[in-house]
């Protein structure tokens, strides 16, 4: 009979060989590509899903492709996270693997504690299901906003720890759900569970996040695994099993970190930790009181890094801007303030479809209320009677859909009038600095210097204008932010965070250079928890896009002259724009192709530009015959 002792006499090798068949059996599962292609991957050795799958050509092949991207992998329709533990895949088990825009990198464990859960048993591990939609208010709860199109989502856990530990390590959910009192509801039952629970009863259900109520979240069970255990992640880019080698060495007592000797949590100390805290934080205080202000030299070495050196602008493009402001107006409707506008070619004045569109008469093409537009309003005490506009030549007012939110005014042609903008026209910058001059509040006119929000900031802008007012935003729920993010997600139109609000609709947009790229439009108003009226976020739809409409609606209305007086204001990016009509046409804008012929047929006019305007679209893009010997 063998003695209890004998293992301790198997050569080191041997015995962690055995050890290791012990925690991981070898088993087999299918990788799916597409449809049409699978592989058969074999797993020997313990360690997360995205490891075993390493060992494929194909997969790092495939990943390589990919870079950049974050990968999704489906069992049964769920997805389940890359660091997902391979023992719990089954033998056979049927994988799919995707690969979606990335928000963010993934956070990788390391530490003891990754170390002390990595080498456990299935029978030690719990896995439960969740939805990507929260309950009512809280509908996104995703970071990635892709992972919305799977239904549900797998979390594995270790018994003992607790469900908000669980949904931490998994990465995948937004940190706004562990600041308030979330909890999960089982779909099944609708049975409760909060978030300082420990997993041990929720294996293989299905829940839904949702807002028990605003309140803090209640501490974590005495007893259960949390977050002290875990030790920062000081290095990105290294991997659990390159923790764990790093935890088997000796330190520099010669003391080997293993999981008999880590470091326990007193027993009922959260109260002691939190007044400790507190005391800190005092003393603290006190001592940044006592330091004294700086000096004068030390004055000349400070630097305010919350001011962008984006925002900054030469001289010589301010006097441009100045210059290309006398070109901005007020839009009035019986004198009173509307909206703002610009010049922008001949004596045509563009401005938003929105101000204009309660009091014109579609039916009769007119304007029921008197409308004027102020060039000079740029003092309070200034009372000129401003120029009336005398026809509404053509407007949109499809907010959705990119560019489609504009009017152009006519003036008499025998008033006095500053310069067109036309001839500064530019594209939409990517980023940077931009400048709007308008009439906000219905005031004088002014000029705001903002900072360009790319597309993929908008929703952490609309998440931090949340938090600054969770708690105390009394109209507006969480359900109004969550909205504005998912508007303005994918949306073609320049955005930004301006103080440009009622009355500005119509604003010009410039760039760093001084070049209209677009026109201010709207935003997303509401009250902050002082009292202050508040903005979301702002956008203007592009002028490029505004532009290939308006020409479009010019010759389908038979606006002769004016599209005569368009041509005659030349610029640079005009042949641009008409290829953007041109693509306009080609969907199918049948009243536009038989107004520019009935053009051509009349001979309407000996223009030259007129002529070569209609030669260009009626010109057509059909291949020419080759004779073939």
């Amino acid at each position: 009979m063998a003695n209890q002792n004998d293992e301790t006499r198997l050569p080191p090798a041997l015995h962690n060989a055995l050890k290791d068949q012990e925690l991981h059996s070898i088993h087999s599962f299918l990788l799916r590509w597409n449809i049409n292609s699978c592989s058969n991957i074999t797993c020997n050795k313990a360690g997360t899903l995205e490891e075993s799958l390493k060992i494929s050509a194909q997969f790092k092949k495939t990943t390589e492709k990919n870079k950049g991207k974050e990968l999704v992998i489906l069992r049964e329709g769920r997805a389940i996270s890359p660091n997902f533990p391979c023992i719990l895949i089954k033998q056979g088990d049927d994988l799919t693997v995707k690969y979606v825009k990335a928000v963010e990198q993934p956070r990788k464990l390391v530490g003891a504690y990754a170390s002390l859960c990595r080498n456990k048993r299935p029978s030690e591990l719990v896995i439960f299901h969740v939805l990507t939609k929260g309950g009512k208010s809280i509908m996104k709860i995703m970071k990635n906003p892709a992972l919305r199109a799977i239904h549900e989502i797998t979390i594995y856990a270790y018994k003992g720890e607790t469900v908000k530990r669980a949904l931490k390590r998994d990465g995948r959910l937004l940190s706004t759900i562990f600041k308030k009192n979330f909890v999960l509801s089982n779909k099944s039952t609708s049975v409760k569970t909060e978030l300082s629970n420990i997993v041990d009863e929720l294996n293989d259900e299905t829940f839904q996040i949702i807002l028990l109520d605003r309140s803090s979240p209640p501490e974590s069970l005495p007893g259960s695994l949390d977050e002290a255990y875990l030790v920062p992640n000081e290095s990105q880019g290294q991997s659990e099993s390159e923790n764990d080698n790093t935890l088997k060495q000796d330190s520099e007592g010669n003391e080997k970190i293993t999981a008999g000797n880590l470091p326990v949590e007193i027993p009922n100390s959260k109260r002691m930790q939190n007044q400790l805290c507190y005391q800190f934080t005092e003393s603290l205080n006190g001592i940044k009181t006592q330091i004294p202000k700086l000096s004068h030299i030390q004055n000349l070495f400070r630097v305010d890094f919350g001011q962008s050196a984006q925002m900054c602008i030469e001289v010589d493009t301010m006097k441009k801007l100045m210059g290309h402001s006398d070109s901005v107006c007020q839009v009035r409707i019986n004198g009173k303030p509307s909206g703002s506008g610009f010049l922008l070619f001949s004596s045509c004045v563009l401005t938003n479809g929105h101000v204009i569109k309660n009091i014109y008469n579609e039916t009769r093409g007119q304007l029921n209320e008197r409308v004027s537009v102020h060039f000079s309003y740029e003092r309070v005490e200034q009372t000129e009677p401003g120029l009336d506009v005398v026809e509404l030549v053509c407007f949109e007012c499809i907010p959705d859909v990119p560019g489609g939110d504009w009017a152009l005014l006519k003036l008499s042609d025998n008033q006095m009038i500053p310069k067109a903008l036309l001839k500064q026209f530019g594209f939409l910058p990517k980023d940077g600095g931009i400048s709007i001059i308008g009439h906000p509040d219905g005031g004088v006119k002014k000029i705001d210097r903002c900072l360009i929000v790319p597309s993929q900031n908008r929703i952490k802008v609309s998440e931090r204008h949340y938090l600054e007012n969770k708690g105390f935003v009394q109209l507006v729920t969480s359900g109004f932010f969550e909205g504005v993010a998912e508007s303005m997600y994918q949306k073609n139109v320049l955005t930004y965070e301006s103080c440009f609000y009622h009355c500005s609709s119509g604003s010009p947009v410039f760039d760093k250079q001084s070049n209209v790229v677009a026109m201010h439009s709207g935003g997303y108003i509401y009250r902050s928890a002082y009292g202050e009226t508040r903005s979301v976020i702002e956008f203007a739809h592009p002028l490029s896009a505004i532009m290939e409409r308006l020409i479009l609606q010019v010759v389908v209305r038979g606006k002769h002259d004016v599209l005569k007086e368009y041509l005659a204001c030349s610029y640079a990016q005009h042949e641009i724009v008409m290829e953007g009509v041109k693509n306009l046409v080609k969907k199918g804008n049948v009243d536009f192709r038989n107004a520019v012929n009935n053009l051509c047929t009349a001979a309407v006019s000996k223009d030259v530009r007129l002529n070569k305007f209609l030669k260009f679209f009626c010109q057509t893009d059909e291949p020419i015959p080759m004779d073939i010997s």
